[in-house]
């Protein structure tokens, strides 16, 4: 049996952008998608702080360590520039492997997006 687990998830960063007139997808930093084990390409489910949207995208790789998180297209309309999000992805493994999997799961900085090191 296979089941469907949590991959992956950037917890609470913020908006920098929402840019309608640009073929869909979400726009990441890429130093944020290498610690969130993320690749350009993936599809990710966005989940909106501020209003309660939930919605599916994929990922493009954005400028590294420029905080860039921008809904591109028709998410553009889900979200405004300033909102928190929480970017998750998921994969299918089987049962048994689902339960000693860990997660890459990052808390990056909301006021820059950058990564956050104790």
């Amino acid at each position: 049996m296979y089941i469907e687990v949590i991959k992956s998830k950037i917890h609470r960063v913020t908006v920098t952008e929402a840019n309608l007139n640009y073929i869909g997808s979400i726009t990441i930093d890429e130093a944020l998608l290498d610690a969130a084990n993320l690749l350009p390409n993936e599809k990710v489910s966005i989940v909106n702080n501020n209003n309660g949207e939930r919605f599916e995208t994929y990922i493009i790789k954005g400028e590294r360590h420029s905080g860039t998180i921008c809904l591109n297209g028709a998410a553009a309309r889900k979200v405004q520039p300033g909102d928190i999000i929480i970017i998750m992805s998921y994969a299918l493994m089987d049962f048994e492997e689902a339960k000693t999997f860990k997660p890459s799961i990052i808390f990056p900085d909301t006021a820059t997006n950058k990564l956050v090191y104790p």
